[in-house]
C-alpha cells in the first residue's frame, strides 16, 4: 500500500466519525519522521477517541501495521504512527494551542477533497 493510499484510509476513517478540518501536510523532504501528518480535531474526548479507533481499526483492515498509538486515554491529542503516515487527532480545545500547521508552516497542504468525496 502506498503512502497516498494509506492517507485517503486514515482521512475518509476520520470522515467518517465527522472529524473537523481534516488537513494533510506533505513532510516529505522537510522531517525523517513521516512523509504525510494528518491532522483533524473532534469536539470531545468521546468523539476524539472514536477518531482514533476508526483510524486503526480501518488501517488494520487494511493489513497496515499500527506501530504506535498514543495519548488515547486522555483523548486532547492521539498520535497513530502507520509509519509513512502520522495521524494527530485533537481535541478541539487542543488543536489551536499546539497548531502542528503552523509549526510545520513550510509543508505543503495536500488536497484532500476528491478523495473524501468518494
Amino acid at each position: 500500500m502506498s503512502e497516498r493510499e494509506i492517507l485517503t484510509t486514515v482521512a475518509k476513517a476520520a470522515d467518517s466519525k465527522r472529524a473537523e478540518d481534516i488537513i494533510a501536510l506533505n513532510m516529505k523532504g522537510i522531517s525523517l519522521i513521516a512523509d504525510y501528518f494528518l491532522i483533524c480535531h473532534g469536539n470531545s474526548d468521546k468523539q476524539v477517541q472514536a477518531i482514533a479507533r476508526e483510524m486503526k481499526e480501518k488501517a488494520e483492515e487494511q493489513g497496515l501495521i499500527v506501530k504506535r498509538l498514543e495519548g488515547f486515554d486522555e483523548a486532547r491529542w492521539i498520535l497513530i504512527d502507520l509509519g509513512d503516515v502520522v495521524a494527530h487527532v485533537f481535541h478541539k480545545d487542543e488543536r489551536g494551542y499546539y497548531n502542528l500547521e503552523r509549526l510545520w508552516g513550510d509543508a505543503p497542504i495536500e488536497d484532500l477533497a476528491s478523495e473524501l468525496s468518494q
